[in-house]
């Protein structure tokens, strides 16, 4: 699903080259349940937004699904994502003026521009499935943390993606909600063979993934299933 091969990331600083990411290369197959882990500084955030097709590499070669990420510009990066990719924010990034029926339809007008029906019937399901139903119609300054974040992952497979992208989804949660949003992931993934890769230091996370891939300094260390 996933190929990256000689991945390498260069910021510019004034006159100064940042290398982040020196020659990073991995192959994710569908349904996996992945974690990239290491210090801060690492590069797990920004391996997590080259895959995820919100930043593009200085060298190297990604594809995913077979279609050659590095070839495509801005537009079709953003078209690419809005038919195959999700992602999970660590402030949720849920918009304060719509209620939580209207962010989870957000990116069914913004990016698949589906008709009403259709809309409704996968909203609802994902409501049900993510357990707020009931809270539809509340805005997110009337919910917890624990549900604004089972807003955010109903938003992330509203597009029916194949991939999801977590980043730290659980740093601004309790434990006891971490693990319920931990364990929501977990079977979504098993129902729908979605793939989730996560940045993250959580424990929690590392305890419950079946693939963890350890980074330091812009390189691979270690590369383990569970």
């Amino acid at each position: 699903m996933i190929k990256a091969k000689n991945l390498k990331k260069v910021y510019k600083t004034g006159e100064l080259d940042l290398e982040v990411i020196k020659d990073f290369s991995l192959n994710i197959e569908k349904g996996e349940f992945i974690s990239l882990i290491g210090p801060s500084g690492s590069g797990k955030s920004t391996v997590l937004n080259m895959l995820g097709c919100l930043d593009t590499p200085t060298s190297g070669n990604l594809e995913i699904n077979n279609k050659n990420i590095t070839t495509l510009n801005k537009t079709q990066l953003a078209n690419f994502r809005g038919e195959h990719i999700g992602f999970i924010f660590q402030s949720f990034n849920l918009i304060p003026v719509l209620s939580v029926y209207e962010n989870i339809e957000y990116p069914l007008i913004m990016i698949q521009n589906l008709p009403q029906d259709e809309r409704k019937k996968r909203i609802l399901r994902l409501l049900e499935e993510v357990g707020m139903l009931d809270q539809k119609d509340k805005f997110p300054e009337q919910i917890s943390g624990g549900q604004k974040q089972r807003v955010a992952i109903a938003r992330a497979l509203v597009t029916n993606p194949q991939i999801v992208f977590a980043d730290e989804p659980t740093a601004n949660l309790d434990s006891k909600t971490a693990n319920q949003v931990i364990d929501l992931m977990k079977k979504i993934q098993k129902e729908h063979n979605t793939t989730f890769i996560f940045a993250t230091h959580d424990e929690k996370i590392v305890s419950k993934v079946n693939r963890l891939i350890t980074l330091e300094d812009g390189n691979i260390m270690e590369d383990r299933r569970a």
